[in-house]
């Protein structure tokens, strides 16, 4: 069993929590969260489960509890809801198809994959590059900054432009030079082509300098743990639509959602092979 820790101060009159309530995944799930009073809600179009909490206090801890049980992905991940977040645009397609030619299997992923890493320089920009649009642009020949976010709404409309199965999956990753602490959450895409599943991080490439880009869950050393999937989410039960993703605990003021300041996250136990 593997426990995270997440602990922040609250806004001023922000009174509940959203949190992510856990992922199956063939690398284990997250079994239990904790921390104070908490209901269940539902995402409608995956029907998802996250946990509402009620918060009294101007400090906030919750705690995760991961363990190993393997299981599929669940099929939602893979049927994504159209949204400004997965809509690509026609140019885009065209890009894809350019790029991938004639190759199938793992040389047609790794190939898109490595494409993307090209476009991209690994920052936190003010603004995003699919901002001002409803439809995921083609970046075409530049080369934009872009967070795990942004890369992987790009590298997900392009995987499915090219018809491939592709999921959006958000977490916790502790990086082996941060030992048990990370600072915020992380965000990677699975592929299913021809019944076999894959795990891609090109922002972990990115910043361990290179784009040429395998798959594989920690091509940047350390132990991640998968909390729920998939963008463009919708919570009736709070008059939430089109979120963008629910990486982390999110707060709640006025029906609106907000993410907090410095939050502290550590991996306190670990007694069991994480992925």
């Amino acid at each position: 069993m593997a426990l995270v820790s997440y602990s922040a101060t609250m806004t001023a009159g922000a009174t509940q929590v959203l949190i992510p309530a856990g992922l199956e995944t063939p690398y284990g799930r997250c079994v239990r969260v904790s921390g104070g009073e908490l209901r269940e809600i539902t995402e409608h179009h995956t029907q998802q489960k996250a946990l509402l909490m009620d918060v009294t206090d101007d400090q906030l801890k919750i705690e995760f509890a991961f363990d190993t049980f393997a299981a599929n992905y669940p099929e939602t991940i893979f049927q994504p809801k159209k949204s400004k977040y997965t809509r690509y645009a026609d140019d885009l397609v065209s890009e894809i198809h350019e790029v991938i030619g004639d190759l199938k299997g793992y040389a047609l992923l790794k190939r898109i994959a490595c494409h993307v890493a090209e476009r991209f320089t690994y920052a936190h920009p003010d603004i995003p590059f699919n901002d001002a649009t409803d439809i995921i642009p083609a970046i075409g020949c530049g080369m934009v900054e872009g967070s795990c976010v942004d890369i992987n709404t790009y590298f997900l409309a392009a995987l499915r432009s090219a018809g491939v199965e592709a999921g959006y999956v958000t977490g916790f990753f502790f990086p082996e030079e941060k030992a048990n602490r990370c600072d915020d959450g992380h965000c990677w895409v699975v592929t299913r082509l021809n019944g076999e599943t894959l795990e891609w991080d090109i922002a972990h490439h990115l910043k361990m300098g290179t784009r040429e880009i395998d798959a594989g869950l920690n091509p940047k050393p350390g132990k991640r743990f998968g909390c729920f999937h998939s963008m463009g989410l919708d919570f009736p039960d709070l008059k939430i639509h089109d979120l963008k993703a629910l990486i982390e605990p999110l707060q709640v003021h006025n029906g609106k959602l907000s993410g907090f300041i410095s939050p502290k996250i550590e991996l306190i136990a670990d007694e069991s092979d994480c992925y």
